[in-house]
């Protein structure tokens, strides 16, 4: 049996200003925009090249707005990432190795490959983890 994660909720305090972000910043595609009456949205988007979404929404679930931590993003190159989103104005930290002692600045030339991180924040605070797996063992 497949177990495939499809969504997860990230909670929010306001609709149209986290959509900016994970639209412009982040370069999320808009999947659907539900209006759901009385001033109140549902918006899934994907990121580029993801089998997962998110679901923004306010009141969608329990955790308040800015509470979900450890969400993970994966992609090929981690400095290259980290560029993109500086150049799209993203708060980010530099780029960071993982490691047994914990975490430490990259050296550049350094293998990145599983090991190589950058970390953002929504604006409401929920925490984004972008890692680099250029090949899985």
């Amino acid at each position: 049996m497949n177990w495939t994660l499809e969504v997860v909720v990230v909670p929010v305090s306001d609709v149209a200003r986290a959509v900016a972000f994970y639209t412009g910043g982040l370069g999320f595609v808009v999947d659907h925009d539900t209006k759901l009456g009385a001033g109140r949205r549902l918006v899934q988007l994907t990121p580029r090249g993801s089998g997962c979404s998110v679901v923004l929404g306010e009141g969608l679930s329990e955790m308040a707005p800015g509470s979900l931590r450890g969400l993970q993003l994966v992609v090929n190159d981690v400095r290259a990432a980290h560029t993109e989103l500086t150049a799209r104005s993203v708060a980010v930290s530099k780029v960071q190795v993982l490691g047994p002692s914990g975490a430490r600045p990259a050296v550049p030339g350094e293998d990145l490959n599983n090991v190589g991180f950058l970390f953002l924040d929504d604006p409401d605070g929920n925490g984004w983890a972008v890692q680099q797996i250029s090949a899985r063992p």
